[in-house]
């Protein structure tokens, strides 16, 4: 049986932005007009114990960011949408990308104070490189901003693409006065408050302009004339390009307003992509031959592309978030995880609204599952009901800082090493066992990464442990053309050999002279700075 049908009422993308670009807020706010949840936690607000439904840890609470991706599932207008919520913050910017790997599109959240900001570059980056079609939202309307046809510019160029504006604002600040939609042709009024809902707006048609002129004088005049400019040099709408990335719609409004966001939920629906087939590896007769798979396809296959530790702190369970690439999942289905070749049985298998999870009778290509495992699965692994084949594509970067944990009670070092162990299959944070014995090493990408990893392991494991500083600076997995030659390789760095959390054997460096000398040394080793899923492809570096 096909799961056409089912495959093409998906749509599956995730929210980048900025720190601060009001990301979490409009998550809220999509949740809240589909009808997923009843009322939003103000991000803002927390002294009240409303924190965002999408912001679970406690450290999340504390500091008012989100430091953990999240997912959500909700259905508007009979097609079932799963949102990805990403840690805005760059020392978390490993998650996301892991994450932007789950999804089918990508809706770009910008201050219209600030414009394109660095993290909001990174991310693009990422979404560049897979072609990975963008929503472009402007946020913040009703405060002081810069002119919307600068913040075309600016996206524009950072983007390298296009822009289409599909609705435009009426003033900025204090008079801002609404949006006007393109494709309806009709003005929506402003009014502040974030208890309204999308019906509660005022809509006029732009037919009636000596009324909107009446209402808005100048603004609305400046608005026409820039928005005239702004589709002279813009593209028409062509859906084939935007779903090739080569252009952006663009969307004006406040999102803790609830103004704007009604918009960009209809376009979700009508514009983004539904799942895409996905490009996979299998080796047939000792040859690996890539091959591609439909989401249409009647086998089923995912990939793991996030594990998270102790979502229920009752349980200590740990959770493997699961794309579903293709085919249909049912419970009770013997699946198996092609790395090892073990058979997964998964005990409990959930949908997502946060921290609420709710038991799944079905999930197609699209959705996002995740099962409850004891081990056994890692980041980057491929699960099927059979069918041998591999996914490729899940980065890990070679970490920039480097601490030793030195644990304050001996006698906790059992809990230690599973607190690191199950944090490292995680990817809150690549742990690095040196082969020559001594404290375990920690590497991250920023320094919030050890924090939170330090809170967590006090409060999840009970290890109260002291992150030192560390010689290293950095670190380059290695592979080699024949065993041997690495074995000599080895043999000449004994003490800067280490393995990570996937048993991928690593270089670990002083200072960035220290790979140049070693490659000259030994023009045979191959040093990689990202490492692609659990130590089986390495992308050259």
């Amino acid at each position: 049986m096909s799961h056409a049908k089912e495959t093409r009422r998906r749509r599956t993308f995730a929210i980048i932005s900025h720190p601060d670009a009001g990301k979490t807020t409009l998550t809220e706010k999509l949740l809240l007009f589909s009808g997923a949840i009843q009322i939003a936690g103000s991000v803002k607000a927390r002294k009240a114990s409303r924190h965002a439904t999408s912001d679970w840890m406690e450290i999340e609470k504390q500091r008012g960011i989100s430091v953990a991706s999240s997912v959500m599932q909700m259905v508007y207008r009979d097609h079932v949408i799963n949102l990805l919520d990403t840690p805005g913050h760059k020392d978390f910017s490993e998650d996301t990308y892991r994450v932007l790997t789950a999804v089918d599109s990508a809706l770009m959240v910008i201050d219209a104070a600030n414009g394109v900001e660095a993290q909001t570059r990174r991310l693009i980056e990422v979404c560049r490189q897979r072609d990975t079609p963008i929503i472009t939202f402007v946020n913040k309307m009703d405060r002081e901003v810069r002119d919307p046809l600068d913040i075309l510019d600016e996206v524009e160029r950072e983007l390298g693409m296009p822009c289409v504006p599909m609705t435009w604002p009426v003033g900025q600040g204090k008079s801002f006065g609404g949006i006007i939609n393109l494709r309806t042709e009709a003005m929506t009024v402003f009014e502040s408050g974030s208890e309204r809902r999308p019906q509660d707006f005022e809509t006029l048609p732009l037919t009636e302009r000596d009324k909107l002129v009446a209402r808005f004088g100048n603004a609305f005049e400046t608005a026409e004339e820039s928005m005239e400019l702004a589709v002279g040099a813009s593209p028409a709408w062509d859906r084939e390009a935007f779903l090739a990335a080569r252009q952006t719609p663009v969307f004006f409004g406040s999102g803790v307003n609830n103004f704007g966001v009604m918009e960009v939920l209809d376009a979700l629906v009508d514009m983004a992509p539904p799942p895409r087939p996905r490009t996979s590896s299998a080796v047939v007769n000792r040859q690996t031959q890539e091959q591609v798979i439909q989401p249409e396809d009647d086998t089923f296959a995912g990939v793991v592309f996030k594990v998270q530790a102790n979502m229920d702190a009752n349980h200590r369970d740990r959770i493997a978030f699961v794309r579903v690439a293709s085919g249909k999942y049912k419970p009770g289905m013997k699946l198996k995880v092609q790395r090892t070749g073990k058979e997964l049985r998964p005990t409990s298998v959930v949908t997502f609204l946060s921290q609420r999870r709710e038991a799944v009778d079905e999930a197609y290509a699209g959705d996002i599952i995740g099962f409850t495992t004891h081990g056994g699965v890692q980041l980057g692994d491929t699960i099927t009901d059979g069918a041998n084949l591999q996914f490729t594509g899940l980065p890990f970067f070679a970490p920039e800082m480097f601490m030793t944990v030195v644990l304050k009670n001996p006698l906790r070092t059992k809990q230690l090493q599973q607190g690191l162990a199950q944090l490292g299959e995680e990817g809150a944070i690549q742990v690095f066992k040196p082969d020559a014995g001594g404290n375990m090493l920690l590497g991250a990408v920023g320094q919030l990464q050890f924090e939170v990893v330090q809170h967590r392991l006090k409060t999840e494991y009970d290890c109260d442990v002291r992150l030192e500083g560390s010689q290293y600076t950095g670190a380059r997995w290695i592979t080699a053309d024949t065993p041997a030659e690495l074995r000599e390789f080895e043999n000449a760095y004994p003490l800067r050999m280490a393995h990570d959390a996937a048993d991928a054997l690593a270089y670990l460096c002083t200072s960035p002279y220290d790979v140049r000398l070693a490659q000259e040394r030994f023009p045979k080793i191959h040093f990689h700075p990202l490492r692609e899923h659990a130590g089986l492809a390495l992308q050259a570096g």
